[in-house]
């Protein structure tokens, strides 16, 4: 069934996405992605989400190529409904590519009035259509892998989500005609406009819905109306800029546990930023508002960008502007700098017109850093050894010293160079290269940059052969990187998770902890906890348990405690004689460790009569009466619930 649901289309389908994959920063026959960066982000997150399909086609391709179909496949798989889905999302990828090709040579300033309108609506579209196709897949009929699953339910939400806020966009966007669209399916979309106008009306919900939006294209239906205001505003950010974990030991509540050496587990909650505080065009937190003529507060890059395209009303009221003259709005931008203080949260920042803000609100002009910067980058490519160290060595010290200069290192276009030399031979020049990328990924917007960049392999190749200083910095690196979700899966498919944990064996103590860092955000994804397993973490997790030095327990434990909910980590735990170790440390290790320990074993427990005998005979009821008694609210509620499970254990 996997195969012919598919049917003949799964190497055209690999083969789309490994060319939209390629249209990216990171390679070599592309161009820049929106150069003038207004739909550069559109671009990266499109390309990265449909680069994640790839497993998904490799392993349908596998199961034709070994004739694994399920016997009552072949009358259900020659359904009209099977071979509609993969053509359909033949036709989705390349209305994508289209898209990609035209949004990445999109000039702002010489383009034609509600050229950028329309590539907005287009992007809705292609992200619709690819997130209906998705859930349309039939899990049912397809023998694929539970890690392929997870990345294809992360696309398709991660699209439900852009679609709605592409809807939303368009919703606040003015009347104008529409130019033409890239594709004749996009033009079926498009033909819903009533008068040249976008109307919000949403994406129908089923796909045959396009046809009868042709046919009322005159119709002035209610619902468009009503369909874009469900649409909410769905723009968030983190509470705080501080790097938390997530423990999975217990899957019901994922309660946070504290731990001193692993930055501790916890999901930062989400904000909602203030309406007023985003741009009406962007819909992102505003770093320079101006004022219009209308009176109405713009993100200044945006409002330029309309203007530069010729229009000359205002894009909220359609007012004509009396005058084009754009007044800084000092008191907005106080108050957004002082709700982003309130809620710790790290001040918007970018480069407009040859100037950064700085942290008190007012800009500052950077031009000549810009220039200065830009013939650094040109040297990273000179013919000269020594030259190109000694450039890449004043990189790694700029990408240390601020936020400002990640911004204008990365708009100087080194990261893709930076991705080359991490394969040089000269050692010292690998290394800066390496730690120049891990200073630049501290900056959010750059990680993207960095994924497209094609930068994983030669990290992992750091990572493996390189000095200790580069092995650990590429761990660190992989761990910033991670913080996404959807690099999570491409960092754990490159083959860097076997790498990490013989650093996290072998490396120094340094590397061993940014090794125990990285692997923990990897094992957040449950795809990779079997990578782990399988490269042998568990041998080097109970290594560290039983160290002399105690020096990384909570690091041990709070791994431990992500993959114990796993169930061939379960296996490989026991197997491996932890139990007593864990029952040991619930009477002589730290609150914390206790709380840990407690938290594995409850998860070891649950549905193994067997384990549970074990750690009967193995005298954990007293340790446990203890901690329950004791413990921290955590500790407590988990010794408690494995007290439980024993009682009902005797009672057999």
């Amino acid at each position: 069934m996997a195969g012919e649901l598919a049917g003949d289309h799964t190497p055209e389908l690999l083969c789309l996405v490994h060319d939209i994959a390629g249209m990216c920063p990171g390679s070599s026959s592309a161009t820049p992605i929106a150069a003038d960066a207004l739909f550069r982000k559109d671009c990266t997150d499109l390309v990265r989400r449909i680069s994640l399909l790839a497993h998904l086609f490799e392993e349908i391709r596998e199961l034709n190529n070994s004739n694994n179909v399920v016997s009552s496949a072949s009358s259900s798989s020659s359904s009209p409904s099977a071979a509609s889905w993969s053509s359909d999302l033949v036709l989705a990828l390349h209305s994508a590519r289209s898209l990609l090709s035209v949004a990445r040579n999109f000039r702002s300033n010489c383009s034609s009035d509600g050229a950028a309108k329309t590539i907005v609506f287009q992007f809705q579209c292609v992200t619709w259509k690819l997130e209906k196709l998705l859930s349309n897949l039939s899990y049912d009929n397809l023998d694929i892998s539970e890690e392929v699953k997870e990345q294809v339910d992360l696309v398709r939400t991660q699209l439900k989500r852009a679609t709605e806020k592409y809807g939303f966009m368009i919703s606040k966007m003015p009347s104008h005609e529409l130019s033409q669209p890239l594709t004749e399916e996009i033009s079926q979309v498009l033909a819903k406009s009533v008068g040249g106008l976008y109307k919000q009306h949403s994406c129908p919900e089923n796909l045959s819905e396009q046809d009868s939006i042709s046919k009322n294209n005159g119709e002035n239906n209610s619902s468009s109306n009503r369909a874009g205001s469900r649409l909410e505003r769905a723009r968030s950010i983190p509470a705080s800029s501080e790097v938390f974990f997530l423990n999975e030991s217990d899957p019901e509540s994922q309660e946070i546990s504290e731990t001193k050496s692993l930055p501790e587990v916890k999901k930062p909650e989400a904000i909602v930023i203030p309406e007023d505080f985003l741009c009406p065009i962007s819909l992102e937190l505003m770093r320079d508002p101006v004022i219009v003529a209308t009176g109405q507060t713009y993100e200044r890059s945006y409002i330029q960008r309309w203007i530069d395209c010729g229009n000359t009303t205002c894009p909220k009221t359609q007012q004509k502007l009396q005058h084009l003259t754009l007044t800084p709005n000092y008191v907005l931008r106080s108050l957004i700098y002082q709700w982003c203080i309130e809620h710790n949260i790290e001040q918007p920042t970018g480069l407009t017109n040859g100037k950064i803000k700085k942290s008190d609100g007012s800009f500052r002009d950077v031009t000549g850093d810009i220039a200065a910067i830009e013939a650094l980058v040109r040297k990273l490519s000179s013919r000269s050894v020594e030259e190109r160290r000694a450039a890449v060595t004043e990189i790694r010290s700029l990408s240390k010293r601020s936020t400002d200069n990640r911004i204008l290192i990365a708009e100087a276009g080194a990261i893709q160079v930076l991705v080359n030399l991490l394969t040089s031979e000269d050692v010292l020049t690998q290394d800066n290269a390496v730690t120049s990328i891990l200073n630049l990924s501290i900056y959010e917007n750059n990680k993207g940059l960095i994924m497209l960049a094609g930068a994983i392999p030669s990290i992992v190749q750091v990572l493996r052969a390189g000095t200790m200083e580069a092995r650990e910095n590429a761990a660190a690196t992989l761990f910033s990187l991670s913080l996404a979700d959807e690099n999570k899966i491409i960092i754990g498919a490159s083959g860097a998770i076997p790498a990490l944990v013989e650093l996290l064996q072998n490396g120094s103590p340094r590397g061993k902890k940014d090794a125990a860092t990285a692997l923990f955000n990897l094992c957040i994804y449950q795809g990779n906890k079997g990578r782990a397993i399988r490269a042998g973490i568990i041998t080097a997790l109970l290594k560290m348990l039983t160290d002399s030095s105690k020096s990384m327990v909570d690091e041990a434990l709070t791994i431990m405690s992500v993959l114990a909910s796993h169930q061939e980590a379960k296996i490989a735990i026991v197997k491996a004689s932890t139990i007593p170790v864990l029952i040991d440390l619930l009477r002589t290790g730290l609150p914390r460790n206790k709380e840990n320990a407690a938290a594995i074993l409850l998860a070891l427990c649950k549905r193994d009569a067997d384990n549970l005998a074990c750690i009967s005979r193995l005298g954990a009821v007293i340790p446990l009466s203890e901690l329950a008694r004791t413990g921290t609210e955590r500790a407590k509620r988990k010794a408690t619930s494995l007290l439980e499970h024993l009682r009902k254990l005797q009672q057999l």
